[in-house]
């Protein structure tokens, strides 16, 4: 994949959230912003426009000029501190944008050129997306200079005064462009979040980005582990012997061939149990069939039982006299 810079900006008023820092509302248990950074995380260079907040990796800072002025303002300070050919330019609020959405668009943009200067998202209604789109930086700082000659500023400017002067591809996407603009809209995504298939893949984005952990999951290999400790061991077996893969990785280095070496150790001990405990039954089964029921041990135990009481003496082994 072609290197490229991202500028996520995160500068707006959010009125319709009645003034909240939208950056910073949590969906899925972490915040919009962090959901963005972690989709660019390959950028060569990420800038966040807007003020200073707390992020799960380390960005560059800037400023647009006025604070508020608009996502013009807001992309030309973000690309004063990139310097590749391609700017990946995204908003502060895409919960459903993900890293194989970024590299196809930024795939696409790649395809296109010389011909193509940019390629946007385009949602589930076919509308342009403006903020979701990898350009060519060239031509973005080239219209941006033109803009701000023509009109002395660039703070309040419409996004389609940028657009309408570049020569753009589109990429089609249902759900990445979706943002968060009112609070139904954050409602909506905290829904979708646990509603959908990726649940569980959201759930470990999240625990890892908690956990400070940059380490990739088979989570496939993990349930089947844990299915194989529940059912073939003891049912709390499942969450401890996850935890003691995860400690045995940790110690042999981490990584994924660590984790993936002590995941197999520990699904291989665990079959192994199931093993052992289905030829008990079996046998245990086998003998109850074929044997008089005095035979098994609990049998010869109550046949002892009877008979010492046939011989006149309790279950103490005094005579019934003595007592």
């Amino acid at each position: 994949m072609t290197g490229y810079d991202a500028v996520v900006l995160a500068g707006g008023a959010a009125r319709r959230l009645g003034g909240a820092d939208k950056p910073t509302l949590r969906v899925g248990g972490r915040t919009l912003l962090d959901r963005v950074l972690e989709a660019c995380a390959d950028a060569e260079e990420t800038v966040v426009v807007g003020p200073r907040r707390p992020t799960a990796r380390p960005v560059r800072w800037a400023r647009e000029e006025p604070p508020g002025g608009g996502p013009l303002a807001g992309l030309a300070a973000g690309l004063r501190q990139t310097a590749s050919a391609t700017t990946l330019v995204l908003s502060a609020d895409l919960p459903f944008l993900r890293a194989e959405t970024v590299r196809a668009l930024l795939a696409a943009a790649a395809t296109g050129r010389p011909y193509v200067e940019g390629v946007l998202l385009t949602d589930f209604d076919g509308r342009d997306q403006p903020l979701v789109a990898a350009y060519r930086t060239e031509p973005l700082r080239r219209e941006l200079a033109l803009l701000a000659a023509e009109h002395g500023s660039l703070a309040g400017l419409p996004l389609r005064l940028l657009t309408d002067e570049l020569t753009l591809g589109r990429f089609a996407h249902p759900t990445a462009s979706f943002d968060c603009d009112t609070w139904e809209d954050v409602a909506t995504a905290r829904a979708r979040i646990r509603d959908d298939g990726s649940v569980l893949d959201e759930w470990i984005s999240a625990a890892k980005a908690e956990l400070g952990i940059d380490l990739d999951v088979d989570t496939t290999a993990l349930l089947d582990l844990a299915r194989d400790a529940a059912h073939g061991v003891a049912r709390p077996a499942a969450p401890l012997t996850t935890f003691l893969v995860g400690y045995a990785a940790g110690r042999a280095g981490g990584g994924p061939e660590a984790a993936a070496e002590a995941t197999r150790k520990a699904v291989a001990l665990a079959q192994r149990w199931a093993a052992e405990a289905a030829a008990g039954a079996a046998a245990a089964e086998g003998g109850a069939a074929g044997k008089p029921a005095g035979d098994s041990a609990t049998g010869k135990a109550a046949d002892r039982g009877v008979a010492g009481k046939a011989g006149g003496r309790g279950v103490d082994g005094k005579a019934d006299g003595a007592r």
